[in-house]
């Protein structure tokens, strides 16, 4: 009872605090500047822990977190493409940092390095993709697009925990995630497309929808959210699998870490902007 106490008030806090931060362009570039940090840290510090692995972790850090903020700023107007020369310098000291470190497995090393940076930092720097559009008076903010990807999320979390709790018999991936079924996969992806014709239509009724999706593409984004969230929480099982841990962290109570709590989003991410550009709307 009391885990269940504990993790519900984490939740609860977790989703006012992402909503909140999307009301505001800097308080969403801060927030997820932060969460790109942090999970990278947590990742390198996880993937160091197997024999013959040890990136730097501390610039794999620095990096990922000056990666997110070059797409911010460059997404929002602020800065040139030439924001992205720091970065770039980052990643060729990181490989040829390798022949002077004298570590037993270098291909290792790089290949840990750079999975850190494209499956964490990279997925979550495209929230900025979502989050700011370019227009003839230069690009403005919008936190229509990125928040609703979160909702999506979360109401698939729910709709398939309900629907999986009450229905599940046939399992979905057993080798990989034994507790997720087919069942609680539909229930989930159910209730998006429902939360998706809502959206749409309330944002039409009060004149927000500023990319002007029409309801049957606001359920294509959530379907799309479905499939490729439910993907991306199946990596990070087999991650966790093939790293023989429960959780990837601790740093939220009742949640576990960082990569347990957008582990669904690192792949849902880019398939929303991967979507959204396929209907020419950004």
């Amino acid at each position: 009872m009391k885990n269940l106490i504990v993790r519900t008030i984490t939740g609860i806090l977790f989703v006012a605090i992402i909503v909140v931060s999307f009301l505001n362009a800097y308080a969403m570039t801060l927030l997820f500047a932060l969460i790109t940090g942090l999970t990278v840290w947590e990742f390198c510090g996880l993937v160091n822990t197997q024999e013959g692995v040890q990136t730097n972790r501390f610039i794999c850090t620095v990096a990922g977190v000056y990666f997110f903020f070059s797409i911010s700023g460059y997404c929002s107007g602020l800065t040139p493409s030439t924001v992205f020369i720091p970065y770039l310098l980052s990643i060729i000291y990181l490989l040829i940092s390798e022949l002077y470190t004298k570590n037993a497995n270098p291909i290792n090393d790089w290949a840990y390095t750079m999975l850190s940076q494209m499956y964490v930092a990279l997925p979550l720097s495209l929230i900025n993709v979502l989050a700011f559009r370019s227009t003839p008076e230069g690009s403005v903010y919008t936190y229509l697009i990125p928040l609703s990807v979160f909702v999506f999320l979360w109401c698939n979390d729910t709709g398939a925990y309900c629907s999986g709790s009450l229905l599940g018999k046939h399992k979905l991936f057993p080798r990989i995630s034994p507790g997720k079924s087919w069942e609680g996969s539909i229930g989930g992806a159910i209730l998006v497309l429902i939360v998706g014709a809502i959206i749409g239509y309330f944002t039409d009724m009060y004149g927000v929808n500023d990319l002007r999706l029409s309801i049957p593409e606001w359920m294509g984004l959530g379907l799309v959210i479905v499939v490729f969230g439910t993907w991306g929480d199946l990596v990070e099982s087999l991650f966790k699998r093939t790293l023989e841990i429960k959780d990837s962290g601790s740093i939220l109570p009742g949640h576990g870490g960082m990569l347990d709590r957008f582990d669904s989003s690192l792949i849902a991410i880019p398939a929303a902007v991967i979507y959204l550009y396929t209907l020419t709307l950004i």
